[in-house]
């Protein structure tokens, strides 16, 4: 590994988007300013919660923690007459073709004694940062285009373009004897310099040292969250795996409270969700859970985002303009809506949020949709189709029933995505999949997606042929397969191993046709044989947390329908389990669990499938594979008797479906 130097906001975990911020570089240095940019091998790595700290190849051990608004760096020295650190507020995106971020304006002010400031506008957003750093007897000075400025307190650029645009920044030089430490604070605010000046004071003091503080309310607030779910049993490797999806899984979004550059009041801004279509199955119903309140605050924030620009956006970055995502999907963030609705989670005003949720549903795609019945990419159909039935169901609860019946109504217009002869959807576009991928879809009316495709037998033998169950393993592309080799692999029309969003709930359809049986099989194939503790421990992207988020879910034996409020409910990967939802405990418990081989990597190389026999909840018998998501954030206890052969239980009564 090599690095530059150590960029701010990053993205986490997405693929091909080229929105990677990587904002405000930091590089401390020996060299002059002409290596600003040299890439130096990174030794002896350290990378935690809060922290990450590695040594580049000049001698210099260099340590990163963050705080809600800051970050403060941390840098030793080896002995040099003209030692460095350098920040350089002109980068930004990846250095790849059409990957940079080019400045708009910008404005840069060395206020001497170790302070500056600046803002640079990114995509129409101007980022604020204020900065200190401790270094006695240093020079600080300005530099542009890799020189110097002797003398000069402020640049101003008025007018960037990519023809224009030379580095610039801030410089702070001198001797440093071996071993001296030099300390970096960094504020930022979206709302200018004072304000970014007033962050870094709130979080680090008044020009103290402060990265101890820092990283240790940073280590205290990370265990707090992750401490939030709780497993037993399982081998060690697994519960590293779990450990780690969880805090993958809470990384994104990321909120600036009142923050935004958009509209003046305070409140939560989320300024990056990448994107809903990533995160809206899995991390948000992880988040309702057990960070219910920061779920409102999500929420809160994409209604005002929908009250100023127009729509609720599948993605939001910190740009400003239209929403991006448009192509992945139709009306996702109704979802989320209905779900806390359903629970009674926060504060919202649902009257007005209503209004906003009934508008979004006519526009971009949805305006066809209204008109026509259907619309392409034929995805897009059974989006609005969705976020019809949500809608309408916070509708019904506010008392609207004409409208909530006017909502369903369109709601079953989700049949004209199908075709009746094939029991799959339509030809069609697809967003990074095929109608193989999205004909699998948990909608609302299981029930009647069943009976097009012909009844339960015939549904779990396109399930079964999906997932290629009993079906002769297939050759895998080599490292780097040409484009016969990958037609191949397309033509086969099979599960791609939960490296794309279409694939992450598909499993979980044999249980609306009566067999959570075999869900149990293709989940814990996938848990035992996708994931790891080394390189390649992820199937795919983990997509702002959303695949991470998947993985606890399986690992605990539920799984989250959003925008229904409801949990199906398997086999759990460890003997017992405790989600902590606000001041209540969630307990799964286990008879039967068992404990499987482990290969040389300490990971179980056996699919530890072990079928849920029975159940009970708070003492109840429990005869439907599923619970209510009121149950859940109620508290309680769901107990499992798990046996090596599959039993009735689960077959005979069906999660609810708005058919029947």
């Amino acid at each position: 590994m090599e690095a530059s130097g150590f960029t701010h906001f990053q993205q986490s975990g997405t693929g091909a988007i080229r929105k990677y911020y990587n904002y405000v570089r930091v590089t401390p240095m020996v060299q002059s300013l002409d290596a600003l940019g040299q890439a130096w091998p990174l030794h002896d790595e350290v990378a935690e919660a809060g922290h990450y700290a590695a040594t580049l190849d000049t001698g210099i051990r260099c340590e990163i923690t963050v705080g809600a608004k800051v970050a403060v760096h941390r840098y030793t020295f080896p002995e040099h007459r003209s030692a460095r650190v350098v920040v350089d507020l002109s980068c930004g995106g990846l250095g790849i073709e059409h990957g940079r971020t080019v400045p708009l304006r910008a404005q840069v002010e060395s206020l001497g004694g170790g302070r500056a400031q600046g803002t640079v506008v990114l995509e129409g957003v101007p980022l604020s940062v204020y900065v200190e750093v401790g270094t006695p007897g240093w020079r600080q000075m300005l530099w542009h285009d890799r020189r110097l400025i002797e003398g000069g307190t402020r640049l101003d650029f008025d007018r960037i373009r990519h023809t224009t645009l030379r580095p610039f920044g801030l410089i702070f030089m001198g001797p440093a004897a071996a071993g001296q430490r030099v300390e970096v604070r960094i504020g930022f605010s979206l709302r200018g310099c004072e304000q970014a000046r007033e962050n870094l004071r709130r979080e680090c003091g008044e020009g103290r040292p402060a990265f101890t503080a820092v990283q240790a309310r940073t280590k205290a607030r990370w265990r707090e969250h992750v401490g939030r779910v709780e497993v037993e049993g399982g081998t060690p490797a697994r519960r590293e795996v779990f450990a780690t999806a969880l805090y993958h899984s809470l990384i994104k979004p990321c909120f600036a409270d009142d923050e935004s550059p958009f509209w003046p009041s305070s409140g939560p801004f989320a300024f990056d969700v990448c994107t809903m279509w990533d995160i809206y199955k899995t991390q948000l119903p992880l988040l309702t859970t057990i960070c219910p309140d920061r779920a409102v605050d999500l929420l809160e924030s994409l209604v005002r985002v929908c009250e100023e620009e127009g729509n609720f956006p599948i993605g939001y970055r910190m740009a400003r303009g239209a929403d991006r995502f448009f192509r992945q999907a139709s009306a996702l963030a109704h979802t989320a809506l209905a779900d806390a609705h359903a629970l009674g989670i926060g504060d919202l005003d649902w009257n007005w949020a209503l209004v906003h949720m009934v508008d979004d549903l006519r526009r971009m795609y949805g305006e066809d949709f209204f008109e026509h019945g259907v619309v392409h990419p034929i995805s897009h159909t059974l989006d609005l189709a969705y976020a019809h039935h949500c809608t309408s169901g916070v509708a019904r609860a506010l008392n609207d029933k004409r409208l909530a019946d006017d909502l369903d109504a369109r709601s079953r217009w989700w049949r004209s995505a199908f075709d009746p002869t094939t029991g799959l959807l339509v030809d069609s576009s697809f967003y990074e999949g095929g109608r193989w991928n999205y004909s699998f879809r948990l909608l609302h009316d299981m029930a009647g997606r069943i009976e097009l495709a012909g009844g339960d037998e015939a549904f779990v033998a396109m399930l079964d042929a999906f997932f290629g169950y009993g079906a002769r393993p297939v050759v895998q592309p080599g490292v780097r397969p040409d484009p016969v080799e990958m037609a191949a692999g397309y033509a086969l029309n099979r599960f791609e191993g939960l490296n794309n969003e279409p694939d992450m709930e598909a499993p979980w359809s044999y249980h609306y046709a009566g067999r959570p049986d075999r869900t149990a099989e293709v989940v814990h194939a996938a848990l035992t044989w996708q994931f790891g503790t080394g390189p390649g421990g992820l199937p795919g992207n983990d997509d702002s947390g959303g695949l991470s988020s998947w993985y606890l879910w399986a690992s605990l034996g539920l799984f989250p329908v959003a925008g229904q409020s409801l949990f199906l409910v398997s086999a759990p990967a460890f003997e017992r389990a405790v989600l902590h939802v606000r001041d209540r405990e969630f307990v799964i418990e286990t008879s039967g669990h068992r404990e499987t081989p482990i290969s040389s990597d300490g990971l179980e190389r056996t699919p530890p499938t072990r079928y849920v026999r029975s159940a009970t909840l708070n003492g109840e018998p429990l005869g439907a594979a599923y619970l209510r998501a009121a149950d859940v954030h109620a508290g309680g206890r769901l107990r499992l008797e798990l046996g090596s052969e599959p039993s009735d239980w689960g077959r005979g009564v069906r999660p609810p479906s708005a058919g029947r």
